[in-house]
This record gives C-alpha cells, sequence and structure tokens, in this order.
C-alpha cells in the first residue's frame, strides 16, 4: 500500500526517518515516497497489460515537478485540466503526445498552446467547446485531435462533491444525445473524433460502479468505432485508495483483517474490466491521480501547543487547511499517527491547524496516542490533492517537498518565503501621496 512503516519505534519513509527530514527541512513538511508512486503505477500498467493501454496521471492529483518525472520515467501519459499543467509536464520531462485534456472551462489561449504543443486528445465537454477548438485550429491551420466526454449517468457512490458521472453533475454530455453530438462534430473541418472519454468519479472502493458504466458505454463505443474509425476510448480514474487506519493498528495486522480483503485493487479491477474492453480492438486510455498518488505522501506537522477544555482535548499543529484542505472540505479522514510511536491509553483529541477558522481541523474527537507540546505527528494519505489544493490564507507560506527513494531524500519544492506571498502585488500610486 505505501512505504511508510515505523522502525524501532520511529516513523519511516522507505530508508529514511521522518525525524531526520523534519530536522533538516522543519514542518509543515510533505514527503513522497518514489517506491509508492512507482509501486503503484507498475501494478495498475500491469493490470491492464491484455489490452493496448496508456496509464494518464492525472496531473490535478499532485502536480510536483518530481512527481511527474518519476511518472514520465516510466512511460506514463499524462490527464491535465489546463494550460498551466501542460506547462509542468512538458517542464517534468513528460510528452505532450501522451496527454489528454480535460476539463470544461478551456481558453481560446489555453487550446491554441495545447494544439501547437501536440496533445494526443481534447476531451470536449460541450458542443460550444467543440466548436471553440475548431474555430482555434483553423485559424492556426491544425486539425485538433478531440473525444467527447459522455456522461453515462451511472452513480458513483462517493462523496458528492467527487461524483462527476450523473446528470446533477457538470461534466460531459448525456449518453442519449452522444451520437447526434459526434454527427455535427463530423461536419466540423479541423476536428478529428479520434476517441470517447468517460470518468464518473473519484475514490470508488467498489468495482461495480466501474463495470456497470463500462457495459453501458461500450455498445456506444462500437457504433461510434464504426462510423468514424475511433482510435481510443477513455474509462477515467476513480480508483479508489485506502484512508482508515493500518500503520497505527500494525500493517502486518492490517492486511490479514477483513477490511483489507475489501480493497479494490488493479488485479480485481481488471478481472471485470479488461474483458468487456478487449473486443473494443480500441487503445484503452485510464486517467488515475489519487490511486498512485495518494498514498505515498504524508503531511508532517509539529504540535505547538495542547489545550484541555472542559470537555476537548486541543492538538494544535503548526499545518492547516491550507496545507491540507480535505477533512476541511469534504469531511475526510486521514489517518494521523506519532512520528515516535507512543504506547498506551488513548485520548480523545481534535487535531486542529492555526487558521482563524472553525473549520481548520484534520479530525475531531478522535482516540490518539497522548501527546505533548513540541510532538510531530503524521498525517497518511496526503499524496493527493494535498500540497496543490494550499493556498496562502492568513499569509502561510506553501510547506517544503521532499521525495524519497530509497535512503535518498531531496528537496523538491522549497519552502515559499513570506515575501514571495505578495511578490505581484503592489501599492497603487495614489496611496503612496
Amino acid at each position: 500500500m505505501h512505504e511508510f512503516r515505523y522502525v524501532g519505534g520511529k516513523l519511516f519513509c522507505e530508508g529514511v526517518s521522518v525525524d531526520s527530514l523534519i530536522r533538516k527541512f522543519g514542518t509543515p513538511l510533505y514527503v513522497y515516497s518514489q517506491s509508492t508512486l512507482t509501486g503503484h503505477f507498475q501494478k495498475l500498467d500491469s493490470a491492464m497489460a491484455p489490452v493496448d493501454h496508456l496509464v494518464c496521471f492525472a496531473v490535478k492529483s499532485n502536480s510536483n515537478l518530481s512527481v511527474l518525472r518519476t511518472l514520465a520515467n516510466l512511460g506514463s501519459g499524462f490527464d491535465i485540466v489546463s494550460g498551466g499543467e501542460l506547462q509542468r509536464v512538458i517542464a517534468a520531462g513528460g510528452d505532450p503526445a501522451k496527454c489528454a485534456f480535460a476539463g470544461v472551462g478551456k481558453t481560446e489561449a489555453e487550446i491554441e498552446y495545447a494544439l501547437r504543443s501536440g496533445v494526443y486528445t481534447f476531451n470536449a465537454e460541450s458542443e460550444p467547446e467543440l466548436e471553440r477548438i475548431n474555430r482555434v485550429a483553423a485559424r492556426i491551420k491544425r486539425t485538433a485531435p478531440v473525444a467527447v466526454r459522455v456522461n453515462p449517468d451511472v452513480a458513483a457512490g462517493t462523496h458528492k462533491k467527487i461524483t462527476t458521472g450523473t446528470y446533477e453533475n457538470k461534466f460531459g454530455i448525456a449518453f442519449e444525445k452522444i451520437e447526434a453530438v459526434y454527427a455535427r462534430a463530423a461536419r466540423l473541418k479541423n476536428l478529428r473524433l479520434r476517441g470517447l472519454q468517460m470518468h464518473i468519479g473519484s475514490q470508488i472502493t467498489d468495482v461495480a460502479p466501474f463495470e456497470q458504466a463500462v457495459r453501458k458505454v461500450a455498445p456506444l463505443v462500437e457504433r461510434l468505432k464504426k462510423k468514424y474509425a475511433l482510435e481510443f476510448f477513455s474509462i477515467g480514474g476513480g480508483i479508489g485508495i485506502v484512508y482508515q487506519p493500518a500503520l497505527a493498528s500494525g500493517a502486518e495486522a492490517w492486511w490479514k483483517s477483513n477490511a483489507a480483503r475489501r480493497i479494490l485493487t488493479p488485479e480485481k479491477y481488471a478481472r471485470k474490466i479488461v474483458p468487456l474492453l478487449k473486443s473494443l480492438g480500441l487503445k484503452i486510455l485510464m486517467e488515475p491521480g489519487r490511486f498512485i498518488s495518494g498514498n505515498a505522501g504524508i503531511l508532517v506537522a509539529r504540535i505547538e501547543y495542547v489545550k484541555r477544555t472542559g470537555k476537548k482535548n486541543f492538538l494544535i499543529v503548526d499545518a492547516a487547511m491550507n496545507d491540507l484542505i480535505r477533512p476541511a472540505f469534504y469531511d475526510a479522514y486521514h489517518e494521523i499517527v506519532p512520528v515516535t510511536r507512543k504506547m498506551g491509553k488513548l485520548v480523545e483529541s481534535d487535531v486542529v491547524g492555526p487558521i482563524c477558522e472553525s473549520g481548520d481541523f484534520f479530525c475531531q474527537n478522535r482516540p490518539l496516542p497522548r501527546c505533548g507540546e513540541g510532538d510531530y505527528l503524521a498525517l497518511l494519505s496526503a499524496g493527493a490533492y494535498g500540497s496543490v489544493m494550499g493556498s496562502n490564507y492568513n499569509t502561510r507560506s506553501l510547506p517544503v517537498e521532499v521525495l524519497v527513494k530509497g535512503r535518498q531524500a531531496s528537496e523538491v519544492r522549497e519552502r515559499q518565503p513570506i515575501k514571495n506571498i505578495w511578490a505581484g502585488e503592489s501599492i497603487a500610486p495614489w496611496l503612496k501621496r
């Protein structure tokens, strides 16, 4: 699942103690395991081997250049949702020809940049977008490769803010309208209908919604392939990860538990999905993000104060919702463990940050080992939608990020200097008089 474990009572990332990283880089601190990134990519890539396929890592889940380079070196493609993400992929050594450009609000400037860069496909979300892509392509004398995102109206059974495949969501075009949309798009001279795309949501831990969506959409793909010579079918991402306790209770014991047996592994996923795809004779694109990067990262924080009220035990840490917003935004669970293992009675605690918001918390009323001021906590499974969703709220610096490989560790993003936060701002001239 990941390469974070206790060794002699100390938390390690691969062969490096987290304590040593704290001493060198301070906190808040993101730590990424290259071995975990590599292992998760290769397991999914191997499971899908029976079909021609391309795994396109969802850059929105973690866009650190070293994370992207790790995956580019493994042959990964990339799922991008902005011109900025495409620039990041290129800067990291990724291949634009392996990029699928998704997102509902592509600007003309982004479309032109992506066309000139040679992306593999634009995954279009609406007819106005198809018309815009065609118009931009005509202006610069290019032919744009496109796929339309079909909304299969399949409920993912996950949090409402990360469900994308029903008619209540802003994404894609309704299933029953797709064939008419392709017929109209085929008349746009600067478009090449290259594929069909779908994505039903994120953090899905049961294969049934994926199977239901593929079964529903596959006959549509076959009809479109015959009419327009499609090359690929993108089945999206969304494979969920384990957020629930594993490390605190002992990894070996956890992996023997019933909870471990219920995990949706790449093998379980492929066993159901691959047979449905083989007969299509198309390249299969996948767009996982969290599955690859989620368990590969932790956020480390220092306990600044222990505050006890009549009813509460607050552990006030130096990380905050602007460093990891998922608990505040999604009510998301992250396992929280001490960097130095502690035994004894558990204390029901709230782990909170210094932001002036009641929503600035990482957990509430959770039994945790008794900790004191100056102790360090690690928030596990923070490698996806962690640092990428960070902000400078309360004029707080973005944290340092470190990548570990074996016994090596490297700073892959420096801690943001405070003055850089307002470097692009200025005082209006009339205020200086």
